[in-house]
């Protein structure tokens, strides 16, 4: 008996020293698979750096964006190279306005653009998709016969006629682009409805009679959240490039302000005078920021679903 007492004793005393074992959750194990990933790793530091360029570089600049220096006008040959002891750290362009502002600026704007425009389509893809796949039926198939025929008609010639109509604005690029765009994502939210509202818990709650909207809002859209964030993480670099596009045909944003595809037009036309730092310099961050935005989509898509790899 006492030898089986001090049994049970040591057991309780292992026991006790043996670490509690904690529950991960499965977001937890898709933080970690993405930081596992080294090209996506990388990208996001990339980005973040980006973005802080554009936030603390105004506190080195030695020029506003639209202050003419003087000085470096006249022989186009030697237009204002990127030099230290003047303030132009990215030199200026063909107007002697300081280049290193201009690309700031740019950077913000393009940036903002290509966020606030795929957070449109976000959103408005999200509710308009989860209610077709939800409902079905009639309605799913009226609202996508509209999403088919809205598909149909040429992206590009609604947003710019658009920019002609209502004016060439920054609101119109976020109204524009974003109000185009959900088309894609309201096919992929409606495809994901249709598997979800067939689970158990959302048969559960119908049975009891929550009501739709409350079963969409509760059930079915924090269950996209995984597929909804990784194409908007892809959605933002087209964002970026349809805005770029549409300022270097002269339609996006206006003097004085800037984006990056206004740059690299203008850059790609000074080209001829040897003048390449006006090109290279906004090419540079276009590149980067859109290289580490799809690297950062693929690393939350190996994350969020392992199996797909």
């Amino acid at each position: 008996m006492i030898v089986l007492k001090d049994k049970i004793s040591k057991l309780s005393v292992n026991l006790s020293q043996i670490d509690e074992v904690k529950g991960r959750s499965l977001w937890h194990d898709a933080k970690i698979r993405f930081f596992k990933n080294k090209a996506a790793l990388i990208s996001l530091i990339t980005l973040f750096i980006v973005l802080l360029f554009s936030f603390v570089g105004p506190l080195f600049a030695e020029w506003s964006n639209e202050e003419i220096d003087w000085s470096v006008l006249g022989d186009i040959s030697t237009l204002g190279y990127p030099s230290l002891e003047n303030g132009h750290y990215f030199g200026t362009d063909e107007l002697g306005r300081d280049l290193y502002s201009r690309v700031i600026q740019g950077t913000k704007i393009s940036l903002m653009v290509g966020i606030v425009g795929a957070l449109i389509a976000v959103i408005v893809g999200t509710i308009y998709g989860s209610i077709a796949g939800y409902f079905g039926g009639r309605i799913d198939s009226i609202m996508m016969r509209i999403v088919d025929i809205l598909m149909s008609i040429p992206y590009m010639f609604v947003l710019i006629l658009l920019l002609v109509i209502f004016g060439r604005s920054i609101f119109m690029l976020f109204v524009g682009i974003g109000l185009v765009s959900w088309l894609d994502m309201a096919r992929i939210v409606r495809g994901q409805t249709l598997s979800i509202k067939k689970k158990e818990y959302v048969e559960a709650a119908i049975t009891i009679g929550v009501s739709h909207f409350t079963i969409i809002r509760r059930h079915i859209i924090p269950n996209l959240l995984g597929v909804v964030a990784v194409y908007a993480t892809l959605l933002v670099p087209g964002m970026i490039l349809t805005e770029s596009f549409i300022s270097f045909l002269g339609l996006g944003v206006q003097e004085p302000n800037t984006s990056w595809g206004a740059l690299i037009s203008e850059g790609a036309g000074t080209m001829r005078y040897g003048t390449l730092w006006q090109l290279l310099f906004p090419l540079f961050f276009f590149v980067i920021s859109l290289f580490s935005l799809f690297f950062i989509g693929d690393g939350l898509r190996d994350a969020l679903d392992p199996k797909d790899r």
